[in-house]
């Protein structure tokens, strides 16, 4: 028996949260569309409300950023709240958010807050991987984030794969935010997210990496908070599609020249991803696939997979159209579907940080 614990992961589109109660229960809570109709406080009065009378003995908070700190959970108390304040701006996506769910948490509950960093995942990262080629007195690096829900694809590979969990693996976390990361002995040592989480292959409204000359363009043309805007919230899918929409079950659905564009172009940039991961490890023994889009669409999984032959994968097609955790056709390395839990990774963090 444990004390019950209250996990809050708030994402850049949903709001997610489990309640996992003293007998072992779990409670699993969804909001979508979060700034899209839903503002972040209203979705937290619904949890609150859809909580009833449970109560927890301490609150663990997902935070895409933790900054240059290789801690994966800290109690956040006034300093800390100042320390996380510091940098809303590195990802200015998710932070408010995280730091409001602290902040509304705190007014409901007495007990402990915990900050589970994404960041933490990756402080295995050598210094190949993280270095930018800029000045380093300018005090800028590549952090790499999504990793709660890669340390836990980490802690169950071995059960699946056994000995090669612990070769070259790549997992790609796909969904309104999208990463890969390669791990090695269940590592980091590589991933696509850079500075911030407006990096890496392209989004559902973030471009991911572009041209500089492009960038310092764009500011002749905006302000800064215009461009913010614009790198945020205007790019990525919804820019490729033409305006069309941001979500991928929504361009999947649609047989617009526009939608067919950006699925193109998306997985055609995770190819690339996944070329380039292999090439920097000298191959890839397994592939996974996890987050929204990567557990629950077979046809960007197929479109993903189809010239990745030459590295060994092959899907086979049955177990991908039924969303199977393995994936991969006889003759092919491993490809699996593994779903996300953050959740059940800042569970574990605020068990080891507060001993509940």
């Amino acid at each position: 028996m444990t004390n019950p614990i209250l996990t809050i992961n708030s994402g850049s589109s949903s709001l997610k949260a489990s309640f996992f109660a003293a007998d072992g229960a779990r409670r699993n809570f969804r909001y979508e569309h979060i700034g899209q109709g839903l503002p972040h406080a209203a979705a937290y009065d619904r949890l609150m409300a859809d909580l009833g009378d449970d109560r927890p003995a301490a609150v663990g908070h997902r935070f895409v950023h933790g900054g240059e700190i290789a801690d994966a959970a800290r109690v956040v108390d006034g300093v800390e709240r100042a320390r996380l304040e510091s940098i809303t701006s590195l990802a200015p996506l998710h932070m408010p958010g995280n730091l409001l769910g602290v902040d509304l948490c705190r007014e409901r509950f007495d007990v402990a807050q915990i900050a589970c960093f994404d960041t933490a995942f990756h402080a295995t990262l050598p210094e190949l991987a993280w270095r930018l080629p800029i000045p380093r007195d300018l005090g800028l690096r590549r952090y790499g984030f999504h990793g709660l829900n890669y340390a836990h694809v980490a802690g169950v590979l071995p059960g699946l794969l056994g000995d090669k969990a612990r070769g070259h693996v790549v997992v790609a976390h796909l969904g309104s935010g999208a990463s890969l990361c390669l791990l090695e002995n269940l590592k980091s040592v590589d991933t696509t997210m850079g500075y911030t989480p407006a990096g890496g292959i392209v989004m559902g409204t973030r471009s991911g990496d572009l041209d500089p000359g492009v960038m310092l363009e764009l500011a002749k043309r905006y302000g800064p908070e215009e461009l913010s805007d614009l790198v945020y919230h205007r790019m990525g899918l919804l820019a490729l599609s033409d305006g069309q929409d941001s979500e991928m079950s929504a361009l999947v659905e649609s047989r617009s020249a526009g939608a067919s564009f950006a699925l193109e172009y998306f997985c055609r940039q995770v190819r690339a991803a996944i070329g380039a991961l292999a090439a920097k490890a000298g191959g890839i023994d397994a592939l996974v696939f996890t987050g929204g889009i990567g557990e629950h669409a077979s046809l960007i999984r197929f479109m993903i997979c189809g010239p990745l032959k030459f590295l060994g994968f092959t899907l086979n097609h049955h177990a991908n159209l039924d969303h199977d955790e393995v994936l991969s056709a006889r003759n092919s390395k491993p490809i699996l579907k593994i779903a996300a839990d953050e959740e059940g990774m800042i569970f574990k963090l605020v068990g080891q940080a507060t001993q509940v």
